[in-house]
């Protein structure tokens, strides 16, 4: 559907808005601690905090003191490259 984008937001039909709603991402980027790690990877805390450990996550990881969040997506790619 092709909408006039300098069309006033309280213009639209319930449908447009429906359609916008539709295609914007809702999926966060981001998780936060192991917790966030864990169900990412469909595992335990401990076995996320061991995976975090091992390093192959580093570069999808920020972590000061004891707030760690990670990129999602940076995360799942570094993880596919470490199973070859």
């Amino acid at each position: 559907m092709n909408i006039d984008l300098k069309k006033p937001l309280l213009q639209l039909t319930v449908e447009e808005f429906l359609d916008l709603q539709k295609n914007s991402s809702t999926e966060k980027k981001y998780e936060y601690g192991l917790k966030g790690l864990a169900k990412m990877l469909g595992c335990s805390r401990s076995k996320a905090s061991n995976i975090k450990s091992t390093g192959i996550l580093d570069d999808a990881i920020v972590q000061n003191g004891n707030l760690i969040i990670i990129d999602k997506e940076k995360a799942m790619q570094l993880l596919a490259l470490g199973k070859k």
